[in-house]
């Protein structure tokens, strides 16, 4: 084997390997050698034990692309290319505009690779001369024992190179005969899907600019029947908030592969001579211990970030749900006092506070505080927020604009749009161009000043219509959709730069701008516009596969759902809110003293354990449908919470709760986790029991009514 260490290798003669830093848990990639082209993937899952395919010497008797078939059955190139006989989606899929038109390069067929070994890093350089391209396969170990993968494409030769696609190509382990992926749509995100692996391509495209409510977002391969806890499998993740492509692909051949990339509009990306595409990260983990496996992986990653959050997240107040766009100084100040009073530590005025924000179809766009509403601006609210000890957060959607607003009055051009036609409304508003100089800088300049006028600690950024035509604002209209995406970084990242102090939030219509790309900016990550805790329970269960719970926002809101009319309990709304980013969006004017009193017992309850929740590892338990439980275990094991909710009808014999990830060797003591509650009746307090007995039998199975749930609370003795 290749041993990493600044080695280049012309034409490499044994396997190449590079695996995540973590160890046993970690993600191995193992290339194989060809004297004709790019090398094979050996391998690309869970570690590989030691004597496995990496020690392997190819003789020089033996032609590499037969040693490959023969070792991995149908290879597959770390670039599948056409004419290497691969009979599925190439890698790339474009051509060169020469001087006979379009049409020629369309297929590549790249010779002999140098490859690169470095601790942590692994790059094969390639060309094409006939075709006049070069590529670069980049893969980097990254924490949390996961890998990142992209290609770069240079055109060198000459004119220009259209670009229809470029995919990162993975082949799925042996063994793996089932997708798992994830659709969506308003207030009902990231909901699971599964299907037996076939021939033929299992597409999903995204064209909704950066709102990703019915997105994948992650595609999951593995053994058939892949649990929580059990299953090898292989989770990919495009690092990008923009138009995307996931598919799974099986050949007749037998060959199995996941792919992802960019989704192109036509004529999007045309790279003039010596210009080179870096196609975003696509992050890769493995597992042998099933979703939670891959979910604590990027976590890890996650958790490792610049912008990860130095200590657990503050409760929230957002008085959204209790005023919406109704904003008056005396209410709003009122819920200031009643909130902090409850041991809320940052109130967040929502939408409504601008100018002309009379309803929805207004004002959006013009951002300074309505002089009818705020004569004084918001330095009143702001200060009285700070004087009771609690940070200030302000809600803006900068990227929206409706056509009753100053800002389009005066700048009509400034919108995506296809050539002279406008874009269709929806939600009654357009889309800024981002990737104008202008747009940015006007941008900029109206946050400078709200912040200089106001102590800004928390922003939650909105971002509410699908970039439907979204074309440059200038010229022919051609598409925009991935320069917004990298402008809308760019804008992001220059604010975050001018104002260190302030804490982000990313919604998009609640959680459609979840992802790897956006969570390495950002603090936070309202989960859903729906605050229902039924359904929010499946929302968080499965949002947090990606993102670790301190991201989700979840907040304790009305009895009566505002979404779906449904009542449930301030219990079950209080322990659906634990499991992440814990606030409050109700009007707590007209609560009553005692509901407030137990609102204050959940939120000190809360305080208590977060720093469990925002650090343990996720640990989700197999139940029957109807029943959810979930829950985290302390890094050292010596503690763990966990809930479980009964979301449909009563079970007879309510199933026992197994408790995994414990240490077998411990002694570990229950007790129930909830303020006085008469309809308790999970008596679990003080059983003890050893870290393996709860893993494999568990505690006994709470008797809860439907649309209830109980917290348990387990630690070494």
């Amino acid at each position: 084997m290749i041993e990493p260490g600044r080695v280049a290798v012309p034409v490499p003669t044994a396997p190449v390997s590079l695996s995540g830093p973590g160890g046993s848990e970690s993600t191995t990639m193992v290339l194989l050698p060809r004297t004709d082209g790019l090398p094979d993937f050996g391998w690309m899952g869970p570690s590989l034990a030691s004597g496995d395919v990496r020690s392997l010497t190819i003789p020089a008797s033996v032609e590499t692309t037969a040693w490959n078939s023969w070792l991995i059955g149908s290879p597959v190139t770390v670039f599948p290319e056409h004419a290497r006989g691969y009979l599925g989606r190439p890698a790339l899929l474009g051509h060169r505009i020469g001087p006979e038109g379009p049409g020629s390069d369309w297929s590549t067929a790249f010779g002999a690779c140098t490859v690169w070994c470095d601790d942590g890093s692994l790059v094969v350089q390639a060309s094409d001369e006939s075709a006049g391209l070069e590529l670069r396969f980049e893969a980097e170990a990254v924490a949390g024992g996961g890998l990142r993968l992209r290609h770069l494409l240079t055109n060198a030769g000459t004119g220009p190179y259209v670009v229809d696609a470029l995919d990162v190509v993975i082949p799925m382990p042996p063994g793996a005969g089932e997708i798992l992926d994830f659709t969506g749509r308003w207030a009902r995100e990231r909901q699971p899907q599964r299907r037996a692996l076939a021939d033929g391509q299992w597409v999903r495209e995204h064209r909704r600019g950066m709102r990703s409510l019915d997105g994948t977002g992650l595609v999951v391969v593995g053994t058939p029947g892949f649990g929580y806890g059990t299953g090898e499998v292989l989770g990919v993740h495009l690092v990008w908030s923009g138009n995307h492509r996931y598919a799974v692909e099986r050949l007749s051949s037998g060959a199995a592969v996941v792919r992802a990339g960019e989704l192109l509009h036509p004529g999007e990306l045309v790279l003039a001579e010596g210009e080179t595409y870096t196609m975003p990260w696509v992050h890769v983990a493995a597992s042998a211990r099933g979703l939670d496996g891959l979910a604590d992986a990027t976590h890890q990653y996650v958790r490792s970030l610049a912008a990860h959050p130095p200590s657990p997240a503050p409760v929230m107040f957002n008085p959204w749900e209790a005023v919406y766009l109704d904003h008056d100084l005396d209410k709003l100040t009122a819920l200031v006092d009643i909130s902090a009073g409850l041991g809320a530590e940052r109130f967040v005025l929502d939408d409504g506070w601008f100018a002309g924000r009379e309803s929805l179809d207004d004002g959006l766009g013009d951002w300074t505080p309505d002089p009818v509403v705020w004569p004084d601006g918001l330095a009143l609210l702001a200060d009285r927020v700070h004087e009771k000890g609690m940070e200030f957060g302000l809600w803006w959607e900068p990227e929206a604009v409706n056509p009753n607003s100053a800002v389009y009055r005066d700048h009509p051009d400034w919108i995506l749009r296809t050539g002279d036609r406008l874009p269709v409304l929806e939600r009654n508003c357009y889309l800024l161009d981002l990737g104008r100089d202008d747009v940015r800088t006007h941008l900029v300049d109206v946050f400078d000043s709200l912040a200089a006028a106001h102590r800004i600690d928390f922003v939650k950024w909105d971002h509410n219509r699908d970039q439907i035509d979204g074309g440059h604002s200038r010229g022919s209209g051609r598409p925009a959709a991935r320069r917004q995406t990298l402008a809308f970084r760019e804008l992001l990242d220059e604010l975050a730069r001018r104002h260190p102090g302030i804490s982000w939030e990313t919604c998009a219509s609640g959680g459609g701008r979840i992802d790897l790309d956006v969570l390495e900016r950002v603090h936070s990550a309202w989960a859903s516009d729906v605050t229902d805790p039924l359904s929010r329970q499946q929302i968080q269960h499965w949002t947090a596969q990606l993102a670790p719970l301190e991201y989700l926002g979840a907040h304790i809101a009305a009895p009566v759902s505002h979404q779906t009319g449904r009542t449930s309990s301030l219990d079950l709304r209080a322990a659906t809110a634990f499991f992440g980013q814990f606030g409050v969006q109700w009007d707590l004017t007209k609560v009553p003293a005692h509901e407030l009193d137990r609102l204050a017992s959940w939120t000190s309850l809360y305080k208590r354990h977060r720093a469990l929740l925002h650090t343990g590892r996720l640990t989700r338990v197999e139940l029957p449908d109807g029943l959810l439980a979930h829950g985290v275990v302390a890094q050292d094991r010596s503690e763990a919470l966990f809930s479980y909710a009964q979301l449909d009808e009563v079970v007879p014999v309510p199933p026992r709760l197994r408790i995994p990830g414990l240490d077998p060797d411990r002694t570990y003591r229950a007790s129930l986790v909830s303020p006085t509650d008469p309809s308790v009746t999970w008596k679990v307090t003080d059983i003890q029991a050893g870290g393996a007995a709860l893993g494999a039998l568990g505690l006994p199975g709470p008797a809860r009514a439907p649309q209830s749930a109980a917290l348990v609370h387990l630690h070494v003795v």
